[in-house]
């Protein structure tokens, strides 16, 4: 059980359930789990796209809402470490576990089936900044998900709605919260999914994601997000990877680990 763990971190327990429903006169609820720092950016994210899932579900019949029952959960969004990863991937292995905050490579390399990683892992970042310094060798640019000044792709957009919402800059973790939920609100809404074992083969085989990066984003075989990242020098966006000059821009897959070991 999660206590014996002894977390040191507020963690919130969100239940998701589907309605085999898929008209739009009555009304679906779908439950959304997290476990984790509810004070964290990471929640905040969360929080976010929920709210922006709701918009869209008002057309949709689809209401989505946070409860503290676990027992019936189908979906986790959590901010809990590697090792705490790895025990929620193997206790709820019918549900779809969203990692928000752990960047482990070994996390990647474990392949779980039922774990996606929405930021990028410590080996993706590396292999950016390795790009950059190829074409700017005296630059101290680090690889980051996010940027609160990024305005491209409608990115200006997104930062200005989490701000005006939370009075927070959004951050690295809070897009990653953001935009696991709307991955998942759009790939319901879309599918009108009735099992989670349907919605996570769609989510990791199918899906096409916009999340407000420039390019369609979806998920490695490792679990991991394919998706650019900034490089950001003396707190200001310096470039992206993949680096143009270096790789091909479109080449996602030159950062980072790229299939599960054999």
């Amino acid at each position: 059980m999660l206590e014996k763990y002894k977390f040191n971190i507020v963690a919130l327990l969100i239940s998701v359930t589907f309605s085999a429903s898929g008209t739009t006169n009555q009304s679906n609820e779908i439950k959304l789990s997290f476990i984790g720092d509810k004070d964290s950016h990471a929640f905040m994210g969360v929080r976010q796209g929920i709210d922006e899932a709701n918009i869209q579900g008002v057309f949709l019949g689809q209401r989505y809402s946070l409860t503290t029952l676990p027992n019936s959960s189908s979906a986790i969004f959590t901010t809990m470490d590697a090792k705490h990863v790895t025990y929620l991937s193997n206790a709820y292995p019918n549900k779809v576990i969203f990692n928000l905050t752990a960047e482990d490579n070994n996390l990647r390399s474990e392949c779980f089936a039922n774990v996606l990683h929405m930021l990028p892992s410590k080996a993706m970042k590396k292999d950016a900044e390795t790009q950059w310094l190829k074409k700017n060798s005296d630059s101290s640019a680090k690889a980051q998900t996010w940027h609160h000044s990024f305005r491209k792709y409608a990115a200006g957009q997104l930062n200005s709605r989490f701000t005006n919402s939370t009075n927070q800059k959004m951050t690295d973790t809070a897009w990653a919260g953001w935009a696991s939920v709307k991955l998942l609100s759009d790939s319901i809404a879309r599918n009108q999914f009735n099992d989670t074992t349907s919605l996570l083969q769609f989510i990791k085989t199918e899906l096409a994601f916009d999340g407000q990066k420039g390019m369609s984003l979806n998920f490695r075989d490792t679990g991991q997000l394919r998706q650019p990242l900034l490089l950001i020098d003396n707190g200001k966006i310096a470039g992206e990877a993949p680096v143009r000059g270096v790789v091909n821009t479109t080449n996602l897959d030159s950062l980072g680990l790229t299939h599960c070991p054999k």
